[in-house]
């Protein structure tokens, strides 16, 4: 099988940085970075210390470079140092684990949501097979972790099998004995991952999952993978599998997070004052969004860096999937639209009731638009006067609003039936009299006799929790959000489901297990909210890729949908933005696209503020200028 071309430094750089060439030390570590991460990523199964783990190993690399021999090995050595790291975490965590309560680890576990199989699956756009693959990967034992994460990067070209046999000190035959091994195991996680995704599922493999809590396990694996083997409905299931070989061909490698700075590496190694771990300035590439993806609207969790950007142990290769939309109660027809947003590129801050997006672009999980956050653009003077637009209001049309200067004017302007602001309240905005307001609770802390109060005396739609399968968004577990969604049934509004950050189309998903749980304990959910950002700046494919993932979310639900955040980002290699131009026609066709889908009751586009030095998805740069992409919006009908 063709493999691609491998990355990291060459012979050159390595034996320059030895000798003590400072720019060549830090473009080593640059370069070495995303395989360091990768490894550490997939290995240690979405544990909050992949960042730690990553920088340490790095620190030991630069370290000990003065003695490397040989320049030529350095990429082995460098895989070795790494899965030494990853082993030593492991053994660190064991013995704590045995001084400790069981209790006393839950904070450092990661929402399954958030394991690197999500988070490729998020960034990457893959087909559907190499979307069942990432799942998959979920399912594995422990032990098969660490091969996987070597295995996952020999598939993809970035690693020599003589480089997986030493890091894991085997022979090249046993190294095969192990791979082999562990690719049965995937084939049997493959069968079980499209068995529970069937539609219709299999009514005994249905019965057999009754207790299962949705958290994909070895012991769940043999369970299922057992009634697959000996079921007559389930027995076709491997038909039509392609090799994983073939999958995994040519796959890029997961974009590393803004917050493993290689500077603060150095000057860790220099003996300076850095911490090994990240800041809530930290970023993490998200998508397909993605990654992990972005802070946003959000309150960062405990530990931002950790959470966000670690990435479990599961390689994963995936779609950049579109979050959920919130959809009316009634089966009657649409309500006001909403508009999906793509997720900002800007941090956003948070009050007492809920959080208030900034305009400022700097990201949590995905990387800024840019390839560094400090770069500032320029704008240059237009000379020339963009042709007025005629404003059209369409009944499904809305937009994500922060304040900045002149929004209250530029929303009136947008043309926007309807807007939210992550928040109960919209403070610093003056709705237009063309524009209803639809009030949120973002995450847990909002849930309020406050906040509640200020969401009835709104109108009569209310919005769950904000990408609660984000650790830095409102970062709530399944049961959390069953716990108190009494109380927002109470406040006697339509109510639209949480908007998850992507995957709701997913069997055993956040959103998954959380519709199931709501209807076994007979809680009402109305509508499906959902978040989508596109990283194929083609406006037909765009298109497609977005009705398709709204279309399947609707088969799954059959509930109508709102798209509350979604445009045109791409995060699969840090964040990139389309021209202005290709924002622009995407809004146009989108928009005509949205209005045609009968189960699409509103769609919000992301967002309405603009910060004309940097590249964004925005539609205004003050209260009367329109970018490309609002002069689009405003048009749409």
């Amino acid at each position: 099988m063709p493999k691609i071309h491998r990355s990291g430094p060459g012979p050159d750089v390595v034996t320059a940085a030895r000798a003590g060439d400072r720019p060549a030390l830090e473009h080593l570590v640059t370069q070495c970075l995303p395989l360091v991460y990768n490894i550490v990523g997939r290995a240690l199964n979405g544990h909050a210390d992949v960042d730690d783990v990553v920088q340490e190993t790095l620190l030991r690399m630069v370290r000990g470079l003065p003695k490397l021999r040989d320049p030529s090995a350095f990429r082995s050595w460098l895989v070795a140092i790494t899965v030494r790291q990853v082993r030593n975490r492991e053994q660190s965590r064991a013995t704590d684990r045995d001084r400790r309560a069981h209790l006393d680890d839950a904070e450092a576990i990661t929402d399954p949501a958030l394991d690197f199989a999500g988070l490729t699956i998020l960034r990457l756009g893959l087909t559907e097979q190499r979307r069942e693959v990432a799942e998959a990967t979920r399912w594995l034992d422990p032990d098969d972790q660490e091969l996987l994460s070597l295995w996952w990067l020999e598939e993809t070209g970035e690693l020599e099998r003589a480089e997986l046999a030493g890091a894991l000190g085997l022979s090249d035959r046993h190294a095969a004995v192990r791979v082999q091994r562990m690719k049965k195991q995937m084939e049997v996680s493959r069968c079980v991952v499209r068995g529970l995704g069937a539609d219709p599922r299999c009514a005994e493999l249905d019965e057999i999952a009754l207790p299962w809590d949705g958290t994909p396990s070895p012991l769940w694996r043999k369970r299922f993978g057992r009634h697959v083997r000996g079921c007559g409905v389930c027995e076709g299931l491997e038909q039509g599998l392609l090799p994983m070989d073939r999958l995994l061909s040519g796959l890029p490698l997961v974009a590393v997070p803004a917050s493993l700075d290689p500077a603060r590496v150095l000057a860790m190694a220099a003996g300076g004052s850095g911490t090994a771990t990240g800041g809530p300035g930290s970023a993490t590439g998200g998508s397909g969004s993605g990654g992990a993806r972005r802070r946003r609207h959000g309150r960062t969790g405990r530990r931002v860096v950790s959470k966000h950007v670690v990435v479990g142990g599961s390689a994963a290769v995936a779609v950049v999937v579109a979050a959920a939309l919130v959809a009316a109660r009634l089966t009657a027809g649409p309500a006001t639209p909403v508009a999906e947003t793509a997720a900002p590129p800007t941090p956003v801050a948070i009050t007492s009731a809920g959080p208030s997006p900034s305009p400022s672009p700097s990201r949590t999980q995905s990387p800024s638009p840019s390839a560094s956050p400090k770069r500032t653009v320029k704008p240059s003077p237009s000379k020339h006067t963009a042709a007025p637009v005629q404003v059209a209001s369409g009944a499904k049309k809305g937009v994500g609003v922060w304040t900045f200067g002149g929004v209250s004017q530029a929303l009136a302007a947008s043309g926007a039936s309807w807007y939210y602001t992550w928040n109960t309240q919209h403070q610093g905005v003056t709705a237009p009299g063309s524009a209803s307001f639809v009030p949120m609770i973002w995450g847990a802390s909002s849930v309020t006799d406050a906040s509640l109060a200020q969401a009835r005396a709104q109108g009569p739609y209310l919005l769950g929790f904000n990408e609660p399968d984000m650790a830095q968004q409102s970062n709530m577990t399944v049961e959390q959000a069953l716990g108190l969604w009494p109380r927002l049934m109470a406040a006697g509004k339509v109510l639209g489901s949480p908007a998850v950050a992507y995957g709701a189309d997913t069997a055993g998903g956040w959103l998954d297990r959380f519709m199931s749980g709501a209807k076994a304990k007979g809680y009402r959910v109305d509508f499906i909210t959902l978040h989508w950002y596109g990283g194929d700046f083609r406006t037909p494919q765009a298109v497609q890729q977005l009705t398709s993932y709204l279309s399947s979310v609707y088969e799954r639900y059959h509930k109508p949908i709102w798209l509350t955040e979604y445009a045109l980002i791409d995060f699969s290699q840090g964040t990139r933005f389309p021209s202005a131009q290709q924002q622009a026609d995407f809004v146009t066709a989108s928009t005509k696209a949205l209005d045609a889908l009968p189960y699409v009751q509103r769609y919000a586009w992301f967002g309405l503020g603009a910060d004309p030095a940097k590249p964004s998805s925005g539609l205004f740069t003050n209260g009367t200028t329109a970018t490309a992409a609002g002069r689009a919006f405003q048009a749409a009908r």
